[in-house]
C-alpha cells in the first residue's frame, strides 16, 4: 500500500501571504479552496523539505516561513507552532485519491499492497520525509496522533479488499480485515524502522504470503 505519510507534488510558486489573512479554523477541520489552499500547499511543501533535509529536531517555523513565503506570524496564528504544521502537512497527505490495488484475487492483492510499501521507500530521497515524519511521532504528541489517523484512515481504505475477497469465496465473512491488510505491511516496517533493514521484492512476496497462509487457516478470524 502507499504507505508513505506524504503529499509528493510541488505547489510551485508560494504566495507570501504576510500578516493580513485572517485567522482560519483548526489545520484539518475543512478542505479550503483557492488561495488558501495554496498556502497551505506551500507550507506543507516546505514542512516537507524542511524534514526531508534537517529531521523534525531541525525543522523549525523561520525555515518553512522562508520556504513557503508566509509570515511566521501568520504561521503561528493559523497552525500554532511546529506541531501543527507537521499534524498538518500529514492531513494533507491523507486527502489523496490512492486506492488499494485491485488484481482480481486476494493473493495478487496482498502481493500488489506489499509492493507498494517497497516501492515507497526504496529511494532515500523520496523516503526522506516520510521518514521524518514517523520519527517526528516519538517527539511530539500531535505528529504522533496525526501519523496514527493517517494510517488508520489508509488501512480503512485498504479493507476493500478483504470484502472483495469475501464475495469471490476467497476469504471467510468472519475474517477481521482491519488485523489482515496491517499483517500485509507490518513485517516490512518492521524492518524499516525498527531494525533499519532494508527490504526487497523477495520479502514483500514472503509478506503477503504469510498473511495469505495466516487468512486461510482462520488466524484473523474475528472474536
Amino acid at each position: 500500500m502507499a504507505d508513505k505519510p506524504v503529499a509528493a507534488g510541488r505547489s510551485g510558486g508560494a504566495p507570501n501571504t504576510g500578516e493580513a489573512e485572517t485567522a482560519r479554523p483548526a489545520p484539518g477541520t475543512r478542505r479550503p479552496g483557492g488561495r488558501t489552499a495554496r498556502t497551505r500547499a506551500a507550507v506543507r511543501d516546505a514542512v516537507l523539505s524542511g524534514l526531508a533535509d534537517h529531521g523534525y529536531p531541525g525543522l523549525t517555523v523561520e525555515y518553512v516561513a522562508d520556504h513557503s513565503g508566509v509570515h511566521k506570524t501568520t504561521l503561528y496564528r493559523r497552525w500554532g507552532g511546529l506541531e501543527g504544521l507537521v499534524a498538518d502537512a500529514l492531513d494533507m497527505a491523507g486527502e489523496d485519491a490512492w486506492a488499494p490495488p485491485d488484481t482480481g484475487s486476494l493473493e495478487g492483492d496482498l502481493r500488489a499492497l506489499a509492493q507498494e510499501v517497497v516501492d515507497s521507500f526504496s529511494d532515500d530521497a523520496a523516503a526522506a520525509a516520510p521518514t521524518a515524519f514517523i520519527a517526528a511521532a516519538f517527539q511530539s504528541t500531535r505528529a504522533a496522533e496525526a501519523l496514527h489517523a493517517f494510517y488508520a484512515e489508509r488501512f480503512t481504505r485498504c479493507e476493500v479488499v478483504v470484502t472483495r475477497a469475501v464475495a469471490r469465496g476467497e476469504a471467510d465473512p468472519d475474517t477481521d480485515a482491519a488485523a489482515l491488510v496491517r499483517a500485509v505491511s507490518a513485517p516490512l516496517l518492521f524492518r524499516l524502522f525498527i531494525t533499519r533493514e532494508s527490504i526487497d521484492t523477495a520479502l514483500a512476496e514472503q509478506s503477503a504470503a504469510a498473511a495469505l497462509a495466516a487468512t486461510r487457516v482462520g488466524a484473523f478470524a474475528k472474536k
